[in-house]
């Protein structure tokens, strides 16, 4: 079953797998591809265990070379002498890199295939990890840009390659590829500081997981040689696709102008604020956890018990919001879950981490989940949710790579966690705020510039 052009209204109510499936943006939507690679690909689906493979190794590499840097965030300072504002770059190049990359996936898909650039995305990926501990400190921040690269590449590419290759099985593997992803960030986490300890130090923590990147690059290799050799040289992977019936080109179809429009804007805030708590907790809650006296393998698998959590929020909440026409209810909700683990973190910080740690988790979970829904139930159509992903993710991740690095700046400016804490707060109020303008019932272009 394909997508329907225009998904159904949310007051009609979407089923998961509608739902699911809408969410499921497609770089190549526009154009077809050439007649060679077409065929080329559905060679590849006759024998889909290789492609399955691809994209389970794939999903598990978008989030582990970024988790498993917070454990050992403390050695690498220590390491560098770094400051604290310093090290949370560490944190924040790669999420600055997915914001700046992330509008020229599509462009290099039409061009090159989506099976060439993934396999580009793992090659970068593999490259940025290990570049990432070679003993300049110029050399990791490089190695932290080309980590960002390779992850916006995976994370723009890989939805639009399941809805196009398994669109009879859009809720299943959606659920597979967002497991994967978790798992692999959880695994990275929770291994950090034993890998740390076996291999000694924190290079070999960090660098081992690019031979899990390398070997999802080795998986995509065949697929990327397959669809290139059908190519002509010199020639784009896809095409213009003919207009139906007369109808307007994709490149001339009218749309909303997003960025005139107050409720995209609250959604790209909404995806923006969420991203940044997240990314914030990824680079400094295991060292909130071992500044006031756990130790890094505890720290270690809190964050890692956090991270896992967050399948059951991403799961359950967007189901819930597609049979909701309102969902100002969820993005408090939501809110509240992380006010309440990040205010847990002021009273007792160590006693208490399991159950802060679960309140993140499922807030975070919930909350990005939150975010990808509202682009399909506030759009009238697929082609304005996949413009409003691309404003999303871009906007998104620019305004989510300031939080490492400004609370980072804060907490050596202040010597404690106190202010930092307080400040994640204040953007919990302000995500109460952008949900209950992006929950409400009403589709952007609605109402003129403030649709």
């Amino acid at each position: 079953m394909s997508p329907s052009p225009h998904p159904p209204s949310p007051k009609e109510g979407l089923s998961t797998e509608e739902l699911l499936a809408a969410e499921l943006i497609d770089a190549e939507e526009d154009p077809a591809p050439a007649p060679a690679v077409a065929a080329a690909r559905r060679r590849l689906r006759s024998h889909p265990l290789l492609l399955f493979a691809g994209i389970v190794l794939a999903s598990l590499n978008m989030r582990a070379a970024l988790a498993g840097v917070s454990p050992v965030l403390g050695q690498i300072s220590d390491d560098f002498g770094m400051t604290a504002t310093v090290s949370s770059l560490v944190t924040t190049i790669p999420l600055i890199f997915m914001g700046v990359v992330s509008p020229l996936a599509a462009g290099l898909a039409r061009r090159w295939g989506t099976e060439t650039v993934l396999f580009g995305a793992l090659v970068l990926l593999t490259g940025g990890i290990a570049l990432r501990i070679a003993p300049p400190m110029a050399t990791l921040f490089l190695g932290c840009a080309v980590v960002g690269s390779g992850i916006a590449l995976l994370n723009v590419l890989m939805p639009g390659l399941i809805k196009r290759d398994f669109p009879e099985q859009a809720a299943g593997m959606t659920a597979l590829y967002s497991t994967a992803m978790i798992l692999g960030a959880t695994a990275s986490a929770a291994a950090a500081v034993p890998l740390e300890r076996a291999l000694g130090g924190w290079r070999g923590s960090l660098v081992s997981w690019a031979l899990l990147a390398g070997l999802a690059a080795c998986v995509w290799l065949p697929q990327a040689l397959l669809v290139r050799r059908g190519t002509p040289h010199g020639r784009p992977a896809t095409t213009a696709a003919p207009p139906a019936d007369g109808a307007a080109t994709p490149r001339e179809q009218p749309g909303p102008r997003l960025t005139r429009s107050v409720l995209a804007w609250q959604i790209t805030l909404f995806m923006g604020s969420q991203s940044l708590i997240a990314y914030v907790t990824i680079a400094w809650l295991p060292t909130l956890f071992t500044d006031h006296g756990m130790n890094e393998t505890s720290a270690g698998l809190v964050f890692a018990f956090s991270t896992l959590v967050q399948m059951a929020g991403s799961f359950v909440v967007p189901v819930l919001a597609g049979r909701m026409r309102r969902q100002r209810l969820l993005c408090t909700a939501v809110a509240l879950s992380m006010a309440a683990g990040i205010a847990g973190l002021l009273i007792a910080p160590v006693a208490g981490a399991w159950v802060w740690a679960a309140l993140l988790g499922l807030g975070q979970g919930g909350a990005l989940g939150l975010a990808l829904t509202l682009m399909v139930l506030r759009s009238g159509d697929a082609h304005t949710a996949a413009r409003l992903s691309g404003m999303a993710q871009t906007w998104g991740y620019l305004l989510a790579a300031a939080g490492p690095l400004l609370l980072g700046a804060v907490h050596q400016a202040t010597g404690g966690w106190t202010v930092p804490i307080v400040l994640l707060l204040c953007v919990c109020g302000g995500l109460v705020l952008l949900g209950l303008g992006a929950g409400r019932d009403r589709r952007i272009g609605d109402g003129g510039t403030a649709g």
